[in-house]
């Protein structure tokens, strides 16, 4: 396997504290090496792929739509899916690892189906509090966890 690819995941409409802290997680992902996977839209997303951007990275983003309209600028590579919010499942399926920043009920479906498809699942505080899924209170925390043992 060539980069590990980590999932950022969270809404596409989040508040600044969010976005810091998915930007921060995004920078930090790519200063180890990862390729970062997302929704590709705005809020989390958006701010994850510019972290990782600005640090160097590689950045995906899987869209929900049937074009690349509205996709992030800070994506590398866009895959279109026009399947709208099953996309959910190709998102976290596209990384070997998941981090939760924030979110709403689409995120916790990608908790779900990363949990199914057996990936490591880390939200990262504040966030949702699932039995069984690790937490963080910090980015570094976040993607110290999500990288263990990968």
């Amino acid at each position: 396997m060539a980069s590990r690819q980590v999932s950022v995941i969270g809404a596409g409409r989040a508040t600044r504290e969010l976005e810091q802290l998915a930007e921060e997680t995004g920078r930090l992902l790519a200063e180890r090496g990862c390729t970062v996977v997302c929704g590709g839209l705005g809020g989390v997303m958006e701010a994850a792929a510019r972290g990782a951007k600005q640090a160097g990275g590689t950045t995906v983003g899987i869209l929900p739509g049937e074009s690349r309209a509205g996709a992030s600028e800070w994506l590398d590579h866009t895959v279109v899916t026009g399947i709208g919010h099953a996309r959910n499942l190709a998102v976290v399926a596209s990384g070997d690892a998941v981090i939760a920043v924030g979110g709403e009920w689409g995120t916790l479906a990608e908790i779900g189906f990363a949990m199914k498809l057996g990936r490591r699942v880390v939200v990262l505080q504040p966030g949702w509090e699932l039995e069984g899924v690790e937490t963080a209170a910090t980015p570094r925390g976040a993607v110290d966890a999500a990288l263990r043992d990968l």
